[in-house]
């Protein structure tokens, strides 16, 4: 049976994220009642390179699916977008998948972006999609702090107390806080990173962003691997799932 990678771009806001749920509309759900079409009826099962949590959008999440049938790529991702309709969610690109290749488990590096909205007015064109923060945030200060995070390190003081990984210890890549008028953005890589880490980074450097803490305290947070001396986890609308890297190339239609 023919399996498929998925380049897909979704407004998390109406979903409770990608995992189906027992109550709720999920993207995995979506997803897979729109390839029932494709599947002689049969919703097919599908894995994705990054579990978003509700609330959280995606400019380049990465799912697969198998079918029953083996259809053109481009002819997969045109039935896909016409009955996943009217949902937020739309496959961007097709490609059949490499032997062997998962979704999930051969991602070699995962992006995300976190938006935070700064000045006095509340958002109107961007609700949904940015944390609004109305103090003023010292931006170089957020990117000094963040960079005595990078490397690898037992992350257990920005772990969710649900996360489900085996092991707290995570190799961060990239944390870049960098600002562009009103906007203060997060760009965070990694092979992988615990559940909720992005938003408990970016909650602890807005501490320092506002002035409360200075650029040394995140990395004593993380010293420390206690989750209740971090900062707060940021809201969900702001974090995005940018991109994923593998190490086999995917030829996308």
């Amino acid at each position: 049976m023919p399996r498929y990678a998925l380049l897909l771009e979704y407004d998390g806001g109406p979903f409770v994220g990608w995992q189906r749920q027992a109550q709720g509309l999920s993207v995995q759900q979506a997803l897979e009642e729109a390839a029932a079409a494709l599947n002689e009826g049969v919703p097919p099962t599908s894995m994705a390179a990054g579990r978003t949590d509700a609330g959280v959008h995606a400019a380049g999440q990465v799912a697969e699916i198998t079918l029953a049938k083996d259809l053109p790529p481009e002819r997969v991702r045109d039935a896909l977008n016409f009955y996943s309709r009217p949902h937020p969610l739309a496959v961007l690109k097709v490609a059949r998948a490499p032997e062997g290749w998962s979704a999930r488990f051969a991602a070699t590096g995962r992006a995300y972006r976190y938006r935070i909205l700064n000045r006095r007015s509340r958002p109107a064109l961007e609700a949904g999609r940015v944390w609004h923060i109305h103090g003023t945030l010292d931006a170089a200060a957020m990117q000094a702090a963040a960079q005595l995070l990078l490397g690898q390190h037992d992350f257990s003081a920005f772990r969710a107390a649900a996360c489900q990984a085996t092991s707290p210890l995570r190799t961060l890549d990239r944390l870049e806080v960098r600002r562009e008028g009103e906007e203060v953005t997060v760009i965070a890589e990694a092979r992988s990173f615990l559940h909720h880490q992005v938003r408990n980074l970016v909650g602890t450097l807005a501490e320092v962003g506002v002035g409360k803490r200075d650029t040394a305290w995140p990395r004593a947070v993380l010293d420390g691997r206690d989750r209740t001396r971090a900062g707060q986890t940021a809201p969900a609308a702001g974090l995005c799932f940018m991109a994923v890297r593998y190490g086999v190339p995917l030829e996308w239609v």
